[in-house]
């Protein structure tokens, strides 16, 4: 009955364009964000980095009106990255992550630093191994008189209701994120931010209330690693309020439930100077999608070293056990996140603060706090100035390091160590 409606809706649309072509009215509209900085950090280099509070971009956007209440409409948005001009960012630091190397005593140290090397070469692009053209987002739809009708690669709707609760908006050394990318660091993502292969149904009504439904097949996902992925949200943005509830589910290719997050809080307009912050983020992962990757990165880079050596066979299937039962492990997910923090406008500019806390249910119990503060000064409507100052606290195994909005901060030097930064930067939007 859904697809039939879905036709229907779509003969209609394309009916009205046949038989009135002279009063449909088309646009499209070039845009983009230039952003980029300077970031100071503990045990990382200086760097020039692209994407602070805003991942740089240019996209193309546009709508055809027609009629009897139809929209077509499209959006294309392709990643830049201001300091090389490519599209893969890398990590903000090359420091190794130790956690998904733990628990392989058994494995001789030459191999464990030929696997750490795979996992993690330097430099590596962090975003975008996809080398994706149109990487952010990639799609075309219809919105009809009872809602909007999107395929492509998109947003999620997990993910958009924690972009409404972060206080830096996704972006700075201060972004909620920074503490939730996997257990103990940047080793997995902490939520699936856009999928491919997806088709979405969205809503908003008049009286402020709103909702998103999307599902994606093989091949859906932020990596394309997933069978199947659903995702459902729930929003409020009327009278102050900018508030939600998003859930996204994906299973491996095995059909076996993988991450899955769920995301609620939003933000609340007091008056023209405060807007307060609040979200709870949980997420959980049993079956990481990207075991496969990891385990080909074991026959591509591992076994033909051990065979060149002479390992005998047996030594062989014995050490590739070894590192996938560990792997397997240090790939689940299980924690619960929570943020506050406000905004202050005060003259051309506005104070932005925050506190959050990554409370890790794994054994190794790797929590981390996030203490940020920043200032945004509004040169224009378009252009502004910012600096943001960060520190995390990390717990046991945990390395998580403040980074941007482009570039994944990566790790600190050592398991528990602190991550700090500041940063100073420029956006720019057209």
């Amino acid at each position: 009955m859904k697809n039939s409606l879905l036709a229907a809706l779509l003969g209609a649309a394309f009916g009205a364009t046949l038989a009135a072509p002279v009063l449909a009215q088309s646009s499209v509209q070039i845009y983009g964000i230039a952003d980029a900085g300077v970031m100071w950090q503990k045990g990382g280099p200086t760097k020039i980095y692209s994407g602070g509070a805003d991942g740089s971009r240019i996209g193309l956007r546009g709508n055809e009106e027609l009629g009897n209440g139809y929209k077509a409409i499209f959006n294309l948005e392709a990643r830049v990255e201001l300091d090389t001009g490519g599209q893969q960012p890398a990590l903000m630091n090359d420091n190794p992550g130790r956690y998904l190397l733990r628990g392989m005593q058994g494995i001789p140290q030459p191999i464990l630093d030929r696997l750490q090397a795979t996992i993690q070469p330097p430099g590596a692009p962090a975003v975008n191994q996809e080398k994706a053209l149109f990487d952010r987002t990639a799609m075309v739809g219809l919105v009809t008189p009872i809602g909007a009708f999107l395929l492509g690669r998109m947003y999620t709707p997990g993910y958009e209701v924690f972009n409404m609760a972060d206080v830096f908006e996704s972006g700075t050394g201060g972004t909620w994120g920074h503490i939730t990318g996997g257990t103990a660091g940047f080793t997995a993502l902490g939520a699936d931010i856009r999928s491919q292969e997806a088709i979405q149904y969205r809503i908003a009504h008049p009286s402020g209330f709103g909702g998103s439904v999307m599902y994606g097949p093989e091949g859906s996902g932020y990596l394309g690693r997933y069978k199947k992925f659903r995702a459902v949200a729930a929003t409020y943005k009327a009278n102050g309020f900018d508030v939600g509830i998003g859930y996204n589910h994906g299973y491996d290719r095995q059909n076996r439930p993988s991450l899955r997050t769920t995301t609620v809080g939003g933000s609340y307009t007091v008056n023209d100077r405060w807007k307060l912050f609040a979200g709870y983020h949980s997420q959980r992962n049993d079956n990481s999608a990207l075991l496969p990757d990891y385990l080909a990165g074991w026959d591509g880079a591992v076994a033909p070293a051990l065979a060149a050596q002479g390992i005998p066979t047996g030594t062989q299937q014995a050490l590739r056990g070894i590192f996938q039962r560990a792997i397997t492990e240090n790939t689940k997910q299980d924690a619960k996140s929570y943020q506050l923090g406000f905004h202050y406008r005060i003259g051309a500019g506005r104070i932005m603060a925050s506190v959050a806390h990554q409370n890790d249910r794994t054994p190794s119990n790797s929590d981390a706090d996030l203490y940020a503060i920043g200032y945004d000064y509004f040169l224009s409507k378009r252009t502004d100035l910012y600096t943001v100052a960060a520190f995390i606290r990390n717990d046991n195994e945990a390395q998580y390091t403040p980074g941007t909005s482009g570039n994944p901060g990566g790790f600190t030097e050592a398991p528990g160590a602190d991550g700090r930064a500041l940063q100073i930067g420029i956006r720019h939007r057209f």
